[in-house]
């Protein structure tokens, strides 16, 4: 498996500063580069290629969300966030406004995180600073138009803090 590390840099795709269709409320979105899924009819694909994308620095970005008054949270998509967990996890405890929610976008199921959950990988850290959690690989065939921020059927919104504490999912209802 791969993942980042490059001090404090985060490699991406992109970023939107303000969105939304990525969650409730303006948000601050950053699309990671890499994922390991290449899911069929992906909606960003040219997120796939660890290869791609642009390093830049994390306080960049914590800036732009400090500076922003009208920001109701921050949404981690990609790629793959997980692949970047170490770095997004600092990222976010470097921002200031902590009434800001995390939503994260992952191709891997709850349980698959938790799974493969290690030191190395600090998915648990990442999981631990994310309010909900939209897991599961897009899949095509279960695509539809009228779910709230996902794309298939098959993909779950978990309401991760409630999830962790019960020692079982919880679903987000949005």
């Amino acid at each position: 498996m791969y993942y980042y590390n490059k001090e404090d840099k985060l490699k991406i795709a992109g970023i939107v500063e303000e969105s939304i269709v990525d969650g409730p409320g303006i948000r601050f979105v950053v699309f990671t580069q890499g994922c390991p899924h290449n899911c069929q009819g992906c909606h960003n694909p040219q997120t796939h290629d660890f290869d791609g994308g642009k390093y830049v620095d994390v306080d960049e970005i914590v800036q732009k969300i400090d500076e922003d008054p009208l920001l109701k949270g921050i949404t981690l998509s990609g790629g793959e966030p997980f692949m970047q967990a170490e770095t997004l996890s600092s990222m976010i405890k470097k921002i200031n406004n902590k009434n800001l929610n995390i939503i994260t976008y992952s191709g891997f199921t709850y349980e698959q995180l938790l799974e493969k959950a290690n030191k190395e990988n600090c998915f648990l850290e990442l999981l631990n600073q994310t309010d909900i959690l939209i897991d599961g690989k897009f899949e095509l065939n279960n695509k539809k138009e009228d779910l709230k921020f996902r794309g298939s059927s098959n993909q779950r919104a978990i309401d991760v803090k409630k999830s962790l504490e019960n020692n079982k999912i919880i679903e987000y209802e949005f």
